[in-house]
Protein backbone atom coordinates (compact mmCIF):
# COMPACT_ATOMS: atom_id res chain seq x y z
CA UNK A 1 0.00 0.00 0.00
CA UNK A 2 2.08 3.25 -1.04
CA UNK A 3 1.96 6.51 0.85
CA UNK A 4 1.88 9.81 -0.63
CA UNK A 5 1.80 12.05 1.72
CA UNK A 6 -0.64 10.89 3.93
CA UNK A 7 -3.29 9.52 0.91
CA UNK A 8 -3.35 5.82 0.47
CA UNK A 9 -3.56 4.27 -2.85
CA UNK A 10 -5.49 0.89 -2.66
CA UNK A 11 -4.08 -1.07 -5.58
CA UNK A 12 -7.47 -4.30 -5.92
CA UNK A 13 -5.46 -6.38 -7.53
CA UNK A 14 -3.22 -7.12 -4.45
CA UNK A 15 -5.82 -5.06 -1.70
CA UNK A 16 -9.17 -6.17 -1.66
CA UNK A 17 -8.87 -6.98 2.24
CA UNK A 18 -8.69 -3.13 3.17
CA UNK A 19 -11.50 -3.03 0.79
CA UNK A 20 -13.82 -5.49 2.53
CA UNK A 21 -12.53 -3.51 6.03
CA UNK A 22 -14.15 -0.65 4.71
CA UNK A 23 -17.02 -2.27 3.86
CA UNK A 24 -18.66 -1.62 7.50
CA UNK A 25 -20.56 1.83 7.82
CA UNK A 26 -19.42 2.47 11.39
CA UNK A 27 -15.50 1.59 10.43
CA UNK A 28 -15.83 4.77 8.15
CA UNK A 29 -17.31 6.97 10.80
CA UNK A 30 -14.47 6.08 12.85
CA UNK A 31 -12.02 6.90 10.30
CA UNK A 32 -14.09 10.17 10.02
CA UNK A 33 -13.58 10.93 13.58
CA UNK A 34 -10.37 10.06 13.43
CA UNK A 35 -9.08 12.29 10.73
CA UNK A 36 -6.82 14.89 11.99
CA UNK A 37 -7.64 13.90 15.83
CA UNK A 38 -6.16 11.03 17.94
CA UNK A 39 -8.95 9.24 20.35
CA UNK A 40 -9.47 6.88 22.71
CA UNK A 41 -12.32 4.34 22.33
CA UNK A 42 -14.11 5.29 24.89
CA UNK A 43 -14.58 8.45 23.30
CA UNK A 44 -14.98 6.84 19.99
CA UNK A 45 -18.08 4.61 21.55
CA UNK A 46 -19.72 8.17 23.14
CA UNK A 47 -19.08 9.93 19.63
CA UNK A 48 -20.81 6.85 17.33
CA UNK A 49 -23.27 6.09 20.00
CA UNK A 50 -22.25 2.69 20.01
CA UNK A 51 -21.04 -0.01 22.93
CA UNK A 52 -17.31 -0.14 24.16
CA UNK A 53 -17.00 -3.48 22.74
CA UNK A 54 -18.22 -2.93 19.03
CA UNK A 55 -15.92 0.32 19.22
CA UNK A 56 -12.76 -1.72 20.01
CA UNK A 57 -13.88 -4.58 16.96
CA UNK A 58 -14.09 -2.77 14.34
CA UNK A 59 -10.67 -0.10 15.62
CA UNK A 60 -8.89 -3.89 15.87
CA UNK A 61 -10.17 -4.51 12.31
CA UNK A 62 -9.14 -0.93 10.80
CA UNK A 63 -5.49 -1.74 12.47
CA UNK A 64 -5.16 -5.12 11.22
CA UNK A 65 -5.56 -3.46 7.78
CA UNK A 66 -3.27 -0.57 8.79
CA UNK A 67 -5.72 2.12 8.40
CA UNK A 68 -5.67 2.91 11.76
CA UNK A 69 -2.49 2.87 14.69
CA UNK A 70 -3.17 2.42 18.12
CA UNK A 71 -0.70 3.93 20.65
CA UNK A 72 -0.32 3.47 24.62
CA UNK A 73 -0.28 6.25 26.72
CA UNK A 74 0.50 7.50 30.17
CA UNK A 75 -2.15 8.93 31.90
CA UNK A 76 -3.52 10.69 35.17
CA UNK A 77 -5.22 7.54 35.59
CA UNK A 78 -2.73 5.39 34.49
CA UNK A 79 -2.54 4.14 30.62
CA UNK A 80 -5.19 4.42 27.75
CA UNK A 81 -4.65 3.53 24.24
CA UNK A 82 -5.29 6.87 21.56
CA UNK A 83 -6.51 5.77 18.42
CA UNK A 84 -5.00 7.63 14.95
CA UNK A 85 -5.77 7.35 11.07
CA UNK A 86 -3.21 6.46 9.18
CA UNK A 87 -4.78 8.82 6.02
CA UNK A 88 -6.48 11.54 5.86
CA UNK A 89 -7.79 9.95 1.84
CA UNK A 90 -7.54 6.71 0.53
CA UNK A 91 -7.90 6.00 -3.10
CA UNK A 92 -8.97 3.10 -4.73
CA UNK A 93 -6.80 2.29 -8.21
CA UNK A 94 -8.20 -0.55 -10.43
CA UNK A 95 -4.86 -1.75 -12.45
CA UNK A 96 -5.62 -2.08 -16.27
CA UNK A 97 -5.60 -5.90 -16.92
CA UNK A 98 -2.99 -7.59 -18.84
CA UNK A 99 -4.50 -8.90 -22.33
CA UNK A 100 -5.65 -11.96 -22.03
CA UNK A 101 -6.55 -14.54 -24.63
CA UNK A 102 -10.57 -14.01 -25.60
CA UNK A 103 -11.84 -16.62 -22.98
CA UNK A 104 -15.36 -18.39 -23.28
CA UNK A 105 -18.72 -17.98 -21.10
CA UNK A 106 -18.79 -18.92 -17.46
CA UNK A 107 -22.13 -19.42 -15.32
CA UNK A 108 -21.97 -18.90 -11.52
CA UNK A 109 -23.91 -20.16 -8.99
CA UNK A 110 -24.14 -19.03 -5.40
CA UNK A 111 -25.61 -21.95 -2.92
CA UNK A 112 -26.33 -20.80 0.36
CA UNK A 113 -24.78 -23.22 2.83
CA UNK A 114 -27.53 -24.14 4.60
CA UNK A 115 -29.37 -25.28 1.71
CA UNK A 116 -27.97 -28.67 1.47
CA UNK A 117 -29.88 -31.54 0.20
CA UNK A 118 -28.13 -34.40 2.16
CA UNK A 119 -26.06 -34.33 5.00
CA UNK A 120 -24.43 -36.85 7.88
CA UNK A 121 -22.87 -35.14 10.10
CA UNK A 122 -21.51 -35.94 13.76
CA UNK A 123 -20.94 -33.58 16.88
CA UNK A 124 -19.54 -31.23 17.22
CA UNK A 125 -21.90 -29.92 15.06
CA UNK A 126 -24.40 -26.86 14.48
CA UNK A 127 -25.26 -24.12 12.65
CA UNK A 128 -26.02 -20.56 12.87
CA UNK A 129 -27.68 -17.56 11.05
CA UNK A 130 -26.24 -13.95 11.92
CA UNK A 131 -28.51 -13.52 14.22
CA UNK A 132 -28.78 -16.69 16.45
CA UNK A 133 -28.10 -20.45 16.86
CA UNK A 134 -30.21 -22.80 14.70
CA UNK A 135 -31.54 -25.34 16.48
CA UNK A 136 -29.47 -27.10 19.14
CA UNK A 137 -25.70 -27.31 19.68
CA UNK A 138 -24.01 -30.68 19.04
CA UNK A 139 -27.36 -31.90 17.90
CA UNK A 140 -27.48 -33.25 13.82
CA UNK A 141 -31.05 -33.53 13.91
CA UNK A 142 -31.08 -29.89 14.19
CA UNK A 143 -29.41 -29.94 10.58
CA UNK A 144 -33.18 -30.66 9.41
CA UNK A 145 -34.29 -27.06 10.67
CA UNK A 146 -36.49 -25.18 8.13
CA UNK A 147 -34.10 -22.83 9.40
CA UNK A 148 -31.49 -23.51 8.03
CA UNK A 149 -31.84 -21.77 4.63
CA UNK A 150 -30.90 -18.37 6.72
CA UNK A 151 -27.94 -20.38 7.76
CA UNK A 152 -24.48 -18.49 7.08
CA UNK A 153 -22.16 -21.05 9.14
CA UNK A 154 -21.87 -24.73 9.92
CA UNK A 155 -19.56 -26.96 11.40
CA UNK A 156 -19.24 -30.82 12.27
CA UNK A 157 -16.50 -33.26 13.33
CA UNK A 158 -16.90 -36.00 10.24
CA UNK A 159 -19.22 -36.55 7.74
CA UNK A 160 -20.29 -34.09 5.00
CA UNK A 161 -22.79 -31.83 3.17
CA UNK A 162 -24.35 -32.29 -0.30
CA UNK A 163 -25.77 -29.45 -2.50
CA UNK A 164 -27.22 -29.63 -5.67
CA UNK A 165 -26.82 -26.80 -8.47
CA UNK A 166 -27.82 -26.85 -11.76
CA UNK A 167 -26.84 -28.35 -14.27
CA UNK A 168 -26.75 -25.40 -16.78
CA UNK A 169 -24.44 -27.56 -18.74
CA UNK A 170 -27.16 -29.12 -20.76
CA UNK A 171 -28.60 -25.83 -22.64
CA UNK A 172 -25.57 -24.70 -23.64
CA UNK A 173 -24.22 -25.37 -27.26
CA UNK A 174 -20.28 -25.19 -26.50
CA UNK A 175 -18.36 -28.20 -24.44
CA UNK A 176 -18.10 -27.72 -20.69
CA UNK A 177 -14.34 -26.94 -19.68
CA UNK A 178 -13.75 -26.31 -16.54
CA UNK A 179 -15.78 -26.87 -12.98
CA UNK A 180 -14.74 -24.93 -10.39
CA UNK A 181 -16.16 -24.91 -6.78
CA UNK A 182 -15.12 -21.88 -4.37
CA UNK A 183 -15.97 -22.12 -1.05
CA UNK A 184 -14.27 -20.45 2.55
CA UNK A 185 -13.31 -23.48 5.23
CA UNK A 186 -11.23 -23.80 8.18
CA UNK A 187 -11.03 -26.69 10.30
CA UNK A 188 -13.37 -27.42 13.33
CA UNK A 189 -11.84 -27.52 17.35
CA UNK A 190 -13.94 -26.96 20.63
CA UNK A 191 -12.86 -23.02 20.72
CA UNK A 192 -10.28 -22.31 18.41
CA UNK A 193 -6.36 -23.52 17.26
CA UNK A 194 -4.89 -22.02 14.54
CA UNK A 195 -2.33 -25.40 14.32
CA UNK A 196 -5.44 -28.08 13.38
CA UNK A 197 -5.08 -29.95 10.44
CA UNK A 198 -7.75 -31.57 9.07
CA UNK A 199 -8.57 -32.70 5.57
CA UNK A 200 -11.46 -31.86 3.69
CA UNK A 201 -12.66 -33.38 0.60
CA UNK A 202 -15.02 -32.51 -2.05
CA UNK A 203 -17.12 -34.76 -4.87
CA UNK A 204 -18.76 -34.04 -7.44
CA UNK A 205 -21.25 -36.24 -8.86
CA UNK A 206 -20.40 -39.00 -6.50
CA UNK A 207 -16.68 -38.90 -7.42
CA UNK A 208 -14.45 -37.90 -5.07
CA UNK A 209 -11.94 -34.62 -6.65
CA UNK A 210 -8.82 -34.29 -4.00
CA UNK A 211 -8.80 -32.84 -0.56
CA UNK A 212 -6.98 -30.18 1.14
CA UNK A 213 -5.46 -30.32 4.38
CA UNK A 214 -6.71 -27.16 6.41
CA UNK A 215 -3.60 -26.05 8.85
CA UNK A 216 -6.20 -24.82 11.56
CA UNK A 217 -9.24 -23.32 13.14
CA UNK A 218 -8.81 -19.26 12.94
CA UNK A 219 -9.27 -17.17 15.53
CA UNK A 220 -7.12 -14.70 16.24
CA UNK A 221 -9.33 -12.19 15.14
CA UNK A 222 -13.01 -11.30 14.63
CA UNK A 223 -14.05 -12.39 10.60
CA UNK A 224 -14.42 -9.03 8.66
CA UNK A 225 -18.09 -10.39 8.20
CA UNK A 226 -18.43 -12.37 11.59
CA UNK A 227 -21.71 -10.83 13.41
CA UNK A 228 -20.69 -9.01 17.02
CA UNK A 229 -22.69 -11.40 18.80
CA UNK A 230 -20.74 -14.46 17.96
CA UNK A 231 -18.40 -15.03 20.29
CA UNK A 232 -14.53 -14.55 19.61
CA UNK A 233 -13.85 -17.84 20.68
CA UNK A 234 -15.61 -19.67 18.64
CA UNK A 235 -14.18 -19.93 14.74
CA UNK A 236 -14.29 -16.23 12.86
CA UNK A 237 -12.74 -17.32 9.18
CA UNK A 238 -11.62 -19.78 7.08
CA UNK A 239 -9.59 -19.59 4.12
CA UNK A 240 -10.80 -18.91 0.38
CA UNK A 241 -10.07 -22.76 -1.45
CA UNK A 242 -11.27 -23.11 -5.19
CA UNK A 243 -11.64 -26.48 -6.55
CA UNK A 244 -11.56 -26.89 -10.18
CA UNK A 245 -11.69 -29.85 -12.81
CA UNK A 246 -10.95 -29.70 -16.16
CA UNK A 247 -9.86 -32.95 -18.84
CA UNK A 248 -6.05 -32.13 -17.41
CA UNK A 249 -7.38 -33.53 -13.79
CA UNK A 250 -8.10 -32.03 -10.88
CA UNK A 251 -6.70 -29.15 -9.11
CA UNK A 252 -6.98 -27.11 -5.62
CA UNK A 253 -5.93 -23.70 -6.44
CA UNK A 254 -4.06 -24.57 -9.13
CA UNK A 255 -2.18 -27.21 -7.80
CA UNK A 256 -3.18 -30.90 -8.61
CA UNK A 257 -4.49 -33.17 -6.30
CA UNK A 258 -5.95 -35.99 -8.52
CA UNK A 259 -5.92 -37.70 -11.98
CA UNK A 260 -9.77 -37.28 -12.07
CA UNK A 261 -11.54 -35.56 -15.48
CA UNK A 262 -13.97 -33.75 -16.32
CA UNK A 263 -15.31 -36.89 -18.53
CA UNK A 264 -14.90 -39.01 -15.27
CA UNK A 265 -18.14 -36.74 -13.89
CA UNK A 266 -20.44 -37.17 -16.81
CA UNK A 267 -22.30 -34.76 -16.24
CA UNK A 268 -24.01 -34.42 -18.99
CA UNK A 269 -25.67 -37.71 -17.77
CA UNK A 270 -27.20 -35.83 -14.80
CA UNK A 271 -30.30 -33.30 -14.73
CA UNK A 272 -27.90 -31.46 -11.45
CA UNK A 273 -24.68 -31.12 -10.34
CA UNK A 274 -23.84 -32.80 -6.97
CA UNK A 275 -21.65 -31.15 -5.04
CA UNK A 276 -20.28 -32.94 -1.28
CA UNK A 277 -17.77 -31.55 0.71
CA UNK A 278 -16.81 -33.43 4.02
CA UNK A 279 -14.51 -35.39 5.74
CA UNK A 280 -13.51 -39.06 5.25
CA UNK A 281 -13.96 -41.38 7.65
CA UNK A 282 -10.68 -42.92 6.85
CA UNK A 283 -8.87 -39.60 6.73
CA UNK A 284 -5.08 -38.86 8.24
CA UNK A 285 -6.72 -35.98 9.98
CA UNK A 286 -9.77 -35.67 11.42
CA UNK A 287 -9.92 -32.52 12.18
CA UNK A 288 -13.70 -31.11 11.57
CA UNK A 289 -14.94 -28.51 9.17
CA UNK A 290 -15.99 -24.38 9.31
CA UNK A 291 -18.03 -23.73 5.86
CA UNK A 292 -18.36 -19.63 6.32
CA UNK A 293 -21.39 -18.20 4.37
CA UNK A 294 -22.95 -14.87 4.10
CA UNK A 295 -22.52 -12.69 7.25
CA UNK A 296 -19.43 -14.61 7.99
CA UNK A 297 -15.96 -14.88 7.73
CA UNK A 298 -13.67 -12.52 5.53
CA UNK A 299 -15.42 -13.55 2.39
CA UNK A 300 -19.29 -12.54 2.43
CA UNK A 301 -20.18 -15.26 -0.18
CA UNK A 302 -21.52 -18.32 -0.27
CA UNK A 303 -20.49 -21.72 -1.83
CA UNK A 304 -20.09 -20.99 -5.58
CA UNK A 305 -20.04 -23.22 -8.46
CA UNK A 306 -19.04 -22.10 -12.27
CA UNK A 307 -19.38 -23.69 -15.14
CA UNK A 308 -16.90 -22.23 -17.93
CA UNK A 309 -17.42 -23.19 -21.32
Amino acid sequence: MPKTGNILVINTAKEAHVLQALSSEIRIHILELLNGNKMNVNEIAKALNIPQSTAAVNIKALEDVGLVKVETKKGKKGSQKLCSAQYSEIIVSFPSATPKKEEGEVIEVEMPVGLYTKFNVSPPCGLCSVEKIIGFLDAPDSFWSPERVKAGLLWFERGFVEYKFPNNALYKKEPLKKIEVLVELSSEVPGTNKNWLSDITVWINEVEIGTWTSPGDFGDRRGLFTPLWWKLEGSQYGLLKKWSVTEEGSFVDGGKVSSVTLSDLKVYEHSSIKIRIGIKEDAENVGGINIFGRGFGNYDMDIVMRLCF
